[in-house]
């Protein structure tokens, strides 16, 4: 990639959280920016926990064009941004913030960006099936709540909290309700919204429970593929990993700060070159 200058004219962009060494945002959002041929430029910032006010502070004083937030500090700027977006609102989170003329405007993309990457990796159209989400966290809530959107006849959550399962079935409203691992069986989408793979060799449920008509979709993306993706293409699944996921959500984020469609292929080739650095 030929190295862009920084002028006085360039628009800074950032990520917030802790950790955030770890992140793959400055490489997918330099290489979009880059292939848009726009003058911008990306950067990771450690904030520590608590601190999610001022750093809104800081991108209002120097006039950022665009945040990323990352954990801890996404249920913090949901209740810090001067508005939210219904779905940020309805998930209490959020992972984009925009710059507008009413303040800045916090969004949640991680589901839009579930279901583009379902489209694009898996030819998936939740509409009308059934599906199940493993899972009851941040990521795993903003699935269920863009695949209830999304039309799905069926939002089975299974968690090992039951309580957490039942806040993230509410989502789905009508369409959602609590499960165990035997609904997995009779579902047709099946998502892992866990970390469960992420390095530690272990699966979030058994694979037996897979069949060759589903499709499992995995959040996590490094390593790929997790053992669960494995067992499941073993099995003649349909099984895609989280990356899609990621750069789906970042690429609508890019769309929220500049106006212009995101150059999906440049920054999954950004996202896998990235990744070949640290295996």
């Amino acid at each position: 990639m030929t190295e862009r200058p920084i002028r006085g004219t360039t628009r800074l962009a950032a990520v917030i959280g802790s950790p955030i060494r770890h992140s793959l945002s400055p490489a997918l959002f330099n290489a979009a920016f880059a292939d848009a041929g726009l003058d911008w430029v990306y950067v990771a910032l450690e904030v520590a926990p608590g601190d999610a006010g001022r750093a809104l502070d800081g991108m209002r004083a120097l006039g950022l064009g665009g945040l990323s937030v990352t954990m801890p500090h996404k249920d913090a700027v949901a209740a810090l941004v001067d508005h939210c977006t219904p779905e940020a609102a309805a998930l209490r989170a959020v992972n984009c913030v925009v710059p507008t003329r009413d303040g800045l405007v916090g969004d949640n993309t991680d589901g839009p960006g579930f279901l583009d990457a379902l489209a694009a990796d898996a030819g998936f159209d939740p509409a009308g099936r059934r599906t199940v989400v493993v899972g009851a966290g941040g990521a795993a809530r903003a699935i269920v709540l863009a695949l209830a959107r999304a039309g799905a006849a069926e939002v089975v959550v299974v968690n090992r909290t039951a309580d957490k399962a039942h806040v993230a079935a509410a989502l789905a409203a009508a369409q959602g309700r609590v499960g165990d691992a035997s609904s997995i069986e009779g579902a047709e989408l099946v998502v892992n919204a866990t970390s469960v793979g992420m390095g530690d060799g272990a699966v979030p449920f058994e694979p037996d429970l897979l069949r060759p008509e589903q499709v499992l979709a995995d959040i996590v993306y490094h390593p790929s593929p997790t053992p669960l993706l494995a067992a499941a293409r073993d099995r003649g699944v349909t099984a895609i990993d989280g990356l899609g996921m990621l750069v789906h959500q970042a690429g609508h984020a890019f769309r929220l700060w500049t106006g212009q469609d995101p150059p999906i292929a440049a920054m999954t080739s950004a996202a896998h070159r990235e990744l070949a650095t640290r295996r």
